[in-house]
């Protein structure tokens, strides 16, 4: 299988290409990235092919997809307060750029497309947990460029028969993530202000719950959709039960560390949403065979990457 991964050298892509080179029906593995979001760095050490390249450039994007059978559409620009203060780049790379893929994927014959959504999409709907075909109502721009990237990769299945999978990830977190930026997730913040004895900003009183997922367990998602070619009509929700609110996670990491991270509270960011929880019954069905990492493995994990990271005085990856 020759397989092409947009965004692959972002946080998730970089990971994917990684666990996809060491599968037996994996031949090749290109990476299609503009490097706005992600790193060269990230994927150092890896056989892959990379195009650098935006998903909005046509020329770049037939490039990356020549002889691919698979493809895993995970560029993006990330963050609701992303999207708050720049709503058009969000649309344009998160909307368009996936009708874009999905149109080049057609014209290059490709055999199968999984896409990235986010949980971000259910929004302003109170229901715990959240069953894929209740309504949603994203609360910010970026939460409704990415309902219209599923909604492409499924319009594309039901009008072209490309099969697609679109995967709704809710708060992936893992070792490699980021912690440095504007925009960055609150695990690796939580993470390398406890390391350096800093408070946590917390925005809000922390009680707003998510229901993370180790990096580790969306690839090993993805990897059996592409060996198994799974595709399915509706979105499918990429969680498995692991919620838990801020001020918790902040008391397992201060569990691992042993000792107590001392918090900060900012006031609530726009468009966040206070509860995400996944009803996971539809992937278990399709996936079976997955076995999630547990999010105090995964803390574990993401903590003991960036301690060797700060003690070798490197810089965090996207």
């Amino acid at each position: 299988m020759r397989i092409l991964i947009t965004g692959g050298a972002g946080f998730i892509g970089s990971h994917l290409a990684r666990a996809a080179l060491g599968e037996p029906a994996v031949k090749e593995v290109t990476v299609l990235d503009d490097l706005s979001v992600g790193l060269r760095g990230n994927l150092d050490g890896l056989d892959v092919e990379f195009v650098e390249g935006s998903i909005l450039d046509p020329a770049a994007l037939a490039t990356a997809m020549v002889g691919r059978e698979a493809v895993v559409h995970l560029a993006a620009l990330p963050s609701v307060p992303r999207s708050l203060r720049d709503p058009v780049a969000s649309h344009h790379a998160n909307a368009t750029g996936t009708l874009l893929v999905l149109e080049a994927a057609r014209r290059h014959d490709v055999e199968h497309v999984l896409v990235a959504s986010s949980s971000s999409v259910y929004g302003l709907n109170p229901a715990l947990p959240k069953p894929e075909l209740t309504w949603t109502r994203p609360m910010s721009p970026y939460a409704a460029s990415k309902l219209a990237t599923e909604a492409y990769a499924l319009a594309h299945q039901a009008s072209f028969g490309l099969p697609t999978l679109a995967l709704r990830f809710f708060n992936v977190f893992g070792p490699g993530q980021r912690h440095d930026h504007a925009y960055a997730a609150v695990i690796p913040r939580f993470v390398h202000a406890a390391l350096r004895g800093e408070p946590a900003v917390v925005h809000g009183d922390g009680t707003q719950s998510r229901d993370f997922t180790y990096v580790g367990t969306v690839c090993d998602v993805i990897l059996d959709a592409l060996r198994r070619r799974v595709h399915h009509p509706h979105p499918v929700n990429l969680a498995f039960g692991a919620r838990a609110n801020l001020l918790q996670v902040l008391d397992e990491i201060g569990t691992l560390l042993g000792h107590e991270v001392t918090r900060e509270h900012q006031a609530p960011r726009t468009g966040d949403v206070p509860h995400s929880l996944a009803d996971n019954s539809t992937l278990r069905q399709l996936f079976p065979d997955v076995v999630p990492v547990a999010r105090i493995d995964g803390l574990r994990a993401t903590i003991d990457w960036m301690a060797r990271r700060r003690d070798a005085g490197t810089a965090t990856i996207r």
